[in-house]
């Protein structure tokens, strides 16, 4: 399911040695559509890779990522921080996604950007009632 939601617009993607519980993690390869002639990946000419590790995991609370990118440009180096915390109310969850670390190379504007299209995605698989994958 996380490569149904977990990427920016129309970008497509794999996950590799998906390992739960802290201390694990995976391995997401993103690939931007051969239409997009205009941007260039970070870890090859239409990919974005990186590696995720969970730090912290407390059920229907809040889970933190350190995210690496796999690249050899400077800029986009750096250990990232992912804090994701879920808020329970009456009528659902909602939930605050906060960064930190975010290399240099990657504008803070495209990272809202992407976020807010990864969360439209899943608040649509959420509303069609979709539990497989």
């Amino acid at each position: 399911m996380l490569t149904r939601f977990l990427v920016p617009h129309e970008m497509t993607a794999t996950i590799k040695d998906f390992r739960s519980g802290i201390g694990g993690g995976y391995k997401m390869v993103l690939r931007y559509p051969d239409t997009d002639t205009s941007t260039k990946g970070k870890t090859g000419e239409k990919e974005d890779g990186y590696t995720a590790r969970f730090t912290t995991l407390e059920p229907y609370s809040k889970i933190v990522c350190l995210i690496n990118f796999e690249t050899t440009e400077a800029s986009f180096k750096g250990e990232m921080t992912e804090t994701i915390t879920f808020h329970a109310h009456e009528g659902g969850t909602s939930l605050t996604i906060r960064f930190e670390n975010i290399p240099e190379g990657i504008d803070p504007k495209d990272n809202v950007e992407g976020t807010a299209s990864s969360l439209s995605k899943l608040k649509k698989i959420l509303e069609e009632g979709s539990t497989h994958e």
